[in-house]
């Protein structure tokens, strides 16, 4: 009896050490403890997991003790404050009507001390962030036609309107290539119907790609089932040819009112016109318009533009134009979401 004594104890004291699970060791020992030998054991093994639980805890509560005592730490939590960022809410301006909200940060105070306590000493710490959301963003302002993007984003768009012009888009798209741009291609349906080929290698190449009406109206002229029409057979379009989902609406000539703002709304699009037009269509000097672009280009800037003579031979320069102002360039999608972007280096 004996023996079975002491291998009843071996075997407890081997779980506790190896797996560690206290509550059900002791659920285990108390099950054995009308066999002989089981009260003596359950006994023991509870005598032992106590005092192993709180010594645990105390351990635990000194390490927590010592980190917060961490000069590094310490350093992180005050300079975490300076670096913190307010989100900027979404609002209707009276000038330029609906304009996104812009994402703020703050440090992760925890995950920066993680990797600080990695680095050797005396190294610059990397602070690691995370993102905070606006109270109030694009999709809580309602029905609002949009002109720009948030003005403390260092960036801004191209959007190119295409319903003709089919000579110039491939050596556009080469220079977009050429300087890694992305950029964002409002179709014409009836163009889009005729022009699958070039539409897909739009796509192809990573632009993106989004409803010009169908056949180039006047939105503001047409009645509801018009005008209704005109957006929902190129949105059709765009997914049954594309398998785009269509999300903005470029009213054609720019031209709109409410009506057509509440109903490109009724099919999920925001109405999105421009900051800044090239006015390409009335083939001025390259050079012009990349001075235009220039000197009027800022953040949140969305640049209106065609696939003509003009645009293709000042695309290039419009491109570092707007890259010398600090601007990063990406789709319209990018530059009206709340995302935040770094500061890029200003080209020369």
């Amino acid at each position: 009896m004996g023996r079975n004594k002491f291998a009843v104890i071996a075997i407890c004291i081997a779980f506790v050490m190896i797996l560690g699970q206290f509550a059900g060791i002791r659920a285990f020992v108390a099950k054995s403890s009308e066999q002989e030998g089981g009260s003596f054991a359950f006994r023991l093994i509870n005598d032992l997991t106590g005092d192993l639980g709180a010594q645990g805890k105390q351990d635990q509560k000194n390490g927590g003790a010592a980190k917060d005592m961490d000069p590094l730490l310490t350093y992180i939590r005050a300079e975490s404050e300076k670096r913190r960022v307010e989100p900027i809410d979404a609002v209707v301006d009276r000038v330029w009507k609906a304009i996104p909200g812009y994402n703020g940060r703050e440090v992760d105070i925890e995950r920066t001390y993680v990797k600080a306590k990695q680095l050797p000493e005396g190294a610059e710490i990397e602070y690691v962030y995370r993102e905070l959301r606006p109270k109030v963003n694009l999709e809580d302002l309602g029905a609002q036609p949009i002109y720009r993007g948030n003005p403390n984003k260092p960036m801004a768009a191209l959007m190119i309107n295409v319903a003709w012009g089919n000579e110039y888009l491939v050596p556009m798209l080469d220079t977009l290539d050429k300087a890694k741009v992305k950029a964002t291609f409002f179709l014409d349906g009836s163009w889009l119907k005729k022009n699958v080929e070039m539409a897909a290698e739009i796509k192809r190449r990573g632009h993106q790609i989004e409803n010009h009406a169908y056949s180039h109206p006047n939105m503001s002229q047409l009645e509801v089932t018009r005008a209704r029409l005109e957006i929902s057979k190129t949105k059709d379009l765009l997914k049954e040819k594309l398998g785009v989902e269509n999300r903005w609406f470029a009213p054609p000539s720019g031209d709109y009112n409410m009506q057509t703002v509440k109903l490109a709304a009724e099919q999920g699009l925001k109405t999105v016109l421009w900051t800044v037009d090239t006015v390409d269509w009335k083939n001025p000097p390259a050079s012009s318009i990349v001075s235009k672009i220039g000197s009027k280009v800022g953040p949140g800037s969305l640049i209106l533009m065609h696939p003509t003579p003009s645009s293709r031979d000042a695309l290039e320069g419009m491109i570092q134009a707007i890259q010398a102002n600090g601007l990063q360039l990406g789709t319209v999608e990018q530059t009206l979401s709340p995302d935040r972007v770094d500061s890029p280096v200003p080209q020369s």
